[in-house]
């Protein structure tokens, strides 16, 4: 059974911890999503991968046998929204680490608006200003499901539902500078 205070890792540390290429892309994601460190990184990387390897054992199959795992694993991807579009066991092999850190409750918060910057939004969730269907979500890491990411808001305690708060006035004008970036770059194209 074991003992409930020492809890095995969720995640798989490199071999070569000083592999100065995967130091650099891993330095790179952290920032650029605002973790907290790269175990962080590590776990949703074990997880995509303990997802692909399911992956292959499925097609290892013969197809009668594997139909309704199949199905059952990409329902779940889908319902997720880590896949889109019409997903098939070949788009799971293709999955990269940014389709899963893409739909991370910190990530969402920000691309939503609600946050100014990735470490903002770590801040909010962690202190209890962000909910959903008005049950509050301190956990930055957590996955959310597409029905989810529809009812994701502040707080009704938070101070953050008023209107004239500063941090949303902050947010707001961030967002809004974020839309005029991208339509420059569009008119660019």
């Amino acid at each position: 059974m074991g003992d409930p205070r020492r809890q095995k890792k969720r995640y798989v540390a490199p071999k070569k911890p000083f592999d100065s290429e995967r130091f650099e892309q891993e330095l790179e994601l952290v920032g650029g999503y605002g973790m907290r460190n790269k175990r962080e990184l590590w776990r949703h990387k074990t997880e995509l991968s303990r997802v692909r390897r399911q992956a292959r054992n499925l097609l290892a199959l013969p197809s009668s046998e594997r139909a309704q795992l199949e199905r059952e694993l990409i329902t779940k991807l889908t319902r997720e929204g880590i896949l889109t579009g019409e997903p098939t066991l070949d788009s799971v092999l293709d999955l990269t680490l940014e389709d899963v850190l893409e739909r991370r409750l910190q990530t969402l918060v920000l691309r939503k608006g609600l946050a100014c910057s990735p470490h903002h939004a770590r801040q909010l969730v962690t202190h209890g200003h962000v909910a959903i269907d008005g049950a509050r979500i301190t956990t930055p890491s957590r996955i959310i499901t597409i029905s989810e990411e529809e009812r994701l808001t502040y707080s009704a305690s938070s101070p953050l539902n008023d209107d004239t708060h500063p941090a949303r006035i902050a947010a707001s004008s961030a967002a809004q500078m974020a839309g005029d970036s991208e339509e420059i770059d569009d008119e660019e194209d």
